[in-house]
């Protein structure tokens, strides 16, 4: 399910003149039962909310003082979110008769017209403090606090995501609140700029509105509900933005090796995870190591474990590469398919990874393999699978999929690739683009649009120390094999191919520099297009010391072990 918490302003949404139906408390009751969280998010001081309403232990959370305090039902505790109100302001509202005037743990609370007289105390006393509106009411808060930072304190309480919660409001203090939620609703009541600018207006009023918002969402039909305010940026093309859905997409990123693959899908995540998107990368080749803003669990020399990643992701606001270069070949499909049931089983729970990347997907799911350890992609939010060979995937895997980013010079025989996996005709490739265009297939359609797509701010570097001592998949590996194709020899990164070009002979060294074999490997495989260009150049010249230049550019670039590697995971394949 996509929303796994339902966030409730109290006064003219829940409650009615202050009173809350028997039967709008019945239907939360069911969302409740449903293993939904719910939090109440009110303008009212917390002793006034708890004496007219005295259902507020069916909440998991209540947030009062619009954003100020955080109560729990449970084990009536209550925890200020910001600094008490100066004791001078308070003094000299009442001096000035200001009346009401509620003082709560963060608050100050009056009514116009007074909003005058509080907005000349605070500029006579120098005071840093904001004053919110609320249909008539008059809040004076710390800069910063509002229904939106009391949501989040509330979720972090709870380690649960903004992307998993439906929020529901009716006033001017509410534009925030709902902001911060996947999906803002406004009961039928509200005032008209929340009614426009909510993703969701609702046809009823107050408690009958929540009502509605909550069939809605048991049902599921408000998973199915498009806000399109969060969909994620891939590029443009010439009908404009392109733009995926970030929940319940199956998307396959694939072309040639050195093509761009990791290049699109590393923009992507940046714009998933500047935008609080959890995200995990499963990486066997290591070549997310160096992304910014996750967590790597994993090292060439050590293998990441299940539950180390779930520790990690317990809190929303951490992603993961789960780097498996450390990892023997044959074992990898089995720790996927250990891992990836346990992402299903966290995300029922707690509403999140919101996004799960597999790199080299081919390998984790071929095309021998009949079943896979996910049966709908929305199970884990959504998901992006990355190959060399899209007809190589499972089958179970392809059921996944709802899109295809084609990327290299020939997307069409990707997509046709593709399109023979599923039995299908390939699409028309419609639209205008240049070599750095891709091609998005949504596979609904008959017709793929060409697509500039937008470049991630941060410079994706490859990670070195695997290229270096880590243990690269046969296709990318570097084989001697001499001129008359008598030897095998397999270089599974960079240190092994320095040790195994040190003890082959001249005429197989020479064979390959001729050739252009190593730039070759270096560029399309390593994806190092300066160090290519570099070895490049020797092989060009075919000086005596080749040999010797070539290694000195690779220890220049790259930090080789100081010992042998004795280690090696996949010593029988």
């Amino acid at each position: 399910m996509r929303y796994h918490v339902l966030a409730c302003d109290y006064d003219d949404t829940l409650a009615t003149r202050g009173r809350v139906h028997e039967h709008t408390v019945r239907v939360l009751e069911r969302v409740s039962r449903s293993g939904r969280k719910l939090l109440l998010v009110t303008g009212r001081e917390l002793d006034d909310l708890l004496s007219v309403f005295p259902h507020a232990d069916l909440f998991d959370l209540v947030v009062a003082e619009n954003g100020g305090l955080l109560y729990d039902p449970g084990e009536r505790t209550r925890e200020p979110l910001a600094e008490a109100p100066p004791a001078e302001l308070v003094d000299r509202l009442r001096a000035a008769g200001v009346t009401p005037l509620g003082v709560g743990s963060v608050v100050v609370a009056t009514r116009e017209p007074y909003d005058a007289q509080v907005h000349e105390v605070i500029r006579e006393l120098g005071l840093e403090l904001q004053v919110i509106r609320n249909k008539g009411a008059v809040m004076v808060l710390p800069p910063g606090v509002n229904k939106a930072s009391g949501l989040a304190a509330a979720l972090d309480r709870l380690c649960l995501s903004r992307h998993n919660v439906v929020a529901v409001g009716d006033a001017e203090n509410d534009h925030a609140f709902l902001s911060a939620a996947e999906c803002g609703a406004a009961v039928a009541n509200a005032v008209p700029a929340l009614l426009r600018q909510c993703d969701l207006p609702l046809g009823r009023e107050a408690g009958h509105g929540v009502v509605q918002l909550a069939e809605l969402l048991l049902s599921g039909e408000l998973d199915q509900i498009d806000v399109p305010r969060h969909d994620v940026l891939l590029g443009h093309g010439d009908q404009g933005e392109a733009r995926l859905t970030p929940y319940g997409t199956g998307l396959v990123v694939a072309g040639p090796s050195g093509s761009g693959k990791s290049t699109v899908t590393t923009a992507l995540l940046e714009r998933l995870v500047e935008s609080d998107h959890q995200c995990v990368v499963i990486d066997p080749e290591g070549d997310y190591a160096e992304f910014p803003g996750t967590a790597v669990l994993g090292e060439p020399d050590r293998a990441p474990a299940v539950d180390e990643v779930l520790r990690l992701l317990e809190s929303p606001r951490h992603s993961a590469v789960v780097n498996m270069i450390g990892m023997p070949l044959r074992d990898r499909p089995a720790f996927f398919a250990e891992l990836v049931p346990r992402l299903v089983s966290m995300r029922a729970k707690l509403g999140h990874p919101h996004w799960v990347v597999v790199d080299e997907a081919h390998h984790l799911m071929p095309a021998e393999v009949q079943e896979v350890p996910v049966k709908d992609v929305r199970d884990l939010g959504a998901m992006v699978l990355i190959t060399v060979h899209p007809e190589a995937l499972s089958p179970a895997a392809l059921n996944l999929v709802d899109g295809v980013i084609a990327v290299g010079p020939e997307p069409g025989d990707t997509l046709g690739a593709f399109a023979d996996a599923l039995g299908r005709p390939a699409p028309a490739i419609e639209g205008e683009g240049d070599d750095g265009s891709v091609v998005l297939w949504r596979t609904a359609l008959d017709a793929a649009q060409r697509v500039q797509p937008s470049p991630a701010r941060a410079e994706r570097t490859r990670h070195r120390r695997k290229y270096a001592a880590g243990t690269m998949s046969k296709d990318k590996s570097f084989y001697f094999t001499g001129p008359e194709q008598r030897l095998n020899l397999r270089a599974r990164n960079l240190h092994t191919f320095v040790e195994l070009a040190e003890g082959i002979d001249g005429d197989t060294w020479a064979y390959h520099l001729k050739r252009g074999d190593y730039s070759a490997w270096i560029r399309d495989r390593l994806g190092d297009d300066e160090l290519a260009g570099e070895v490049e150049a020797v092989e060009r010249d075919e000086p005596d010391d080749s040999l010797s230049r070539v290694v000195e550019l690779i220890d220049r670039r790259y930090t080789l072990p100081a010992e042998p590697t004795r280690y090696d995971p996949d010593h029988d394949d």
